[in-house]
């Protein structure tokens, strides 16, 4: 087992993810979301837009419905691996700030990836832009209360290192049902299903877990910070959690998930 704690977390950018860590240790992110396909229920015909697609493989499973789907991430190494994976789809760099497409959709699908918009008006406008009049709009992302364990010991860590204004670099957005409900309503949308999900969730990769997930998905926090300093904080954040997210040789994620389904001007009723 390799141990990863002579890695730089400040060399991960969150436009260009380090792909083999993300598709070797953190598959969960899509298999997670199987019965969230359940949810969008793709028709032979439709067209759907893949918001925030990663490298792609929920994309692929959407075509095996019959659909045909455009994959969208503002990360050009995830694209360029979901084109690797899956040639005969079409992947595209984009923001969903600022969707640039030109076709309309009649879905847009999203996982895992609205809790790192912190502009989340503008998202959802842009989704109804791209929707057709009854599009559906299907998306899981962190809650509120999402690692809010993970979080307070990275933020205590910080602090007794003597880096407490590293704490603004936290860089998600973690909404109430009924904040996000509120947003989709005041655009328009017609909201049909909500609702907050505990989903703990064990890491791979047993004692490295949580410095893994760390380097992926929170490397943001240790902008500026030596290395060696980097190390030290990533050794005391574990020592902190230790007694409360690691169990029986694996540490456990405390997620909790949003998960919205809503149409645009109303529900068409072939689908309920």
């Amino acid at each position: 087992m390799e141990n990863n704690t002579t890695n730089n977390f400040s060399n991960v950018s969150f436009n260009q993810w380090d792909v083999e860590l993300y598709e070797s240790k953190h598959s969960f992110v899509s298999n997670l979301a199987i019965d969230l396909l359940e949810l969008l229920n793709p028709q032979i015909g439709e067209k759907i837009l893949d918001l925030g697609c990663g490298t792609g493989h929920l994309t692929y499973k959407i075509t095996t419905r019959g659909a045909k789907v455009i994959g969208i991430d503002n990360a050009p190494s995830m694209i360029e691996e979901a084109h690797r994976c899956y040639p005969d789809i079409k992947f595209v760099v984009g923001d969903g700030v600022k969707i640039e497409l030109k076709e309309t959709f009649d879905a847009v699908f999203s996982n895992a990836a609205l809790h790192w918009i912190k502009e989340p008006k503008k998202v959802i406008h842009n989704i109804w832009r791209v929707l057709k009049p009854g599009g559906r709009f299907v998306t899981e992302f962190g809650g509120k209360g999402n690692i809010e364990t993970i979080i307070s010991g990275i933020y205590e860590a910080l602090d007794a290192a003597g880096y407490s204004s590293n704490k603004q670099l936290n860089p998600w957005y973690f909404p109430t049902v009924g904040e996000y409900a509120t947003l989709l309503e005041s655009e328009g949308f017609l909201l049909t299903f909500a609702r907050l999900l505990e989903r703990p969730n064990k890491l791979e990769d047993g004692e490295y877990g949580l410095r893994n997930w760390i380097k992926m998905f929170a490397s943001c926090f240790f902008e500026g910070i030596p290395e060696k300093k980097q190390n030290i904080i990533i050794d005391d954040i574990e020592n902190r959690l230790r007694p409360n997210l690691y169990k029986k040789g694996k540490w456990i994620a405390d997620y909790k998930r949003i998960r919205i389904m809503a149409f645009k001007e109303g529900k068409p009723n072939k689908y309920f």
